[in-house]
């Protein structure tokens, strides 16, 4: 099922600002810096704590170890690791929903790929893991989670994977109705050029924060926050190859990769948003 948006809310999303506001910060979680510290990590993962600031991040969503909580997509498992372990032993849940397309999707071996991945991953290591839950999230797919049943949901860099799909509405609106009253949407994603229009598809991987924050708005989110701690200005979304063209893809492969390597990684939003009480 498909939630499409009127034209003229597209369009409206694509040139009004929305205001800005900021939570005050809480004190970190020193179990979840233990989680973040731990030697039993993927030791290819601990390279990305530096942009991706894993306590502050899950701290600002306002993460509590008895939560239960979605992890949207979770690909190479880089916040499982970390969440699975915090969860389970304060007496939360985490659940993995896993991206799956239908069958003439253009996307499907990739994601099969990926979720074969997690899976050899999980039986690594299945203490660490142990009480994770795996469900289905894709187009067409009933549910992230029973209705009214999570305290947060990550969608961190997803939003425009959605967008290239034509899946962000109904995925939003499936956040939206796995969340308790008073949940916590958490959006992460490679910020737009607010100067440029938005494509409605994404197909730079770059997504203007205010359109973001108008998708989610329109189903049905109040928008509670924001981070500048993943901002990156020499990130100008304007790459011959779109956000890939940067690290760690470095699309263009040794061409002019000093240029790109000195750019860093993208320039990412971090949003806040509640289903209202």
């Amino acid at each position: 099922m498909r939630f499409p948006l009127r034209a003229a809310a597209l369009a409206l999303l694509a040139s009004v600002p929305l205001a800005r506001a900021q939570d005050a910060p809480a004190p970190p979680d020193p179990a979840l810096q233990a989680a973040v510290d731990s030697e039993r990590r993927n030791p290819r993962m601990p390279a990305f704590d530096a942009a991706r600031h894993p306590v502050d991040e899950l701290t600002f969503f306002g993460l509590k170890p008895d939560m239960t909580v979605v992890e949207l997509w979770p690909a190479g498992g880089y916040w499982t690791e970390i969440l699975a372990p915090y969860l389970r032993d304060g007496g939360g849940t985490l659940i993995a929903a896993m991206e799956v397309e239908p069958p003439n999707s253009p996307y499907r071996e990739a994601a099969a790929k990926r979720f074969a991945y997690f899976k050899r991953r999980v039986a690594e290591d299945p203490d660490l893991f142990a009480g994770l839950k795996v469900s289905a999230f894709g187009p067409g797919t009933e549910a992230i989670a029973p209705a009214n049943s999570v305290d947060l949901i990550l969608g961190i860099r997803d939003l425009h994977l959605w967008m290239r799909q034509g899946f962000a509405e109904e995925a939003l609106v499936a956040c939206f109705k796995a969340l308790k009253p008073g949940g916590i949407l958490a959006l992460v994603d490679h910020r737009g050029n607010r100067a440029g229009e938005q494509d409605i598809h994404a197909a730079d991987g770059y997504v203007r924060e205010d359109y973001a924050k108008g998708l989610a708005e329109l189903a049905g989110f109040t928008f509670v926050a924001s981070s500048e701690m993943e901002a990156n200005p020499k990130d100008t979304a304007d790459w011959p190859h779109g956000v890939t063209t940067l690290g760690p893809t470095f699309a263009l492969g040794n061409q002019d990769r000093a240029k790109y390597e000195a750019v860093g990684g993208p320039d990412n939003f971090v949003l806040k948003f509640r289903k209202p009480l």
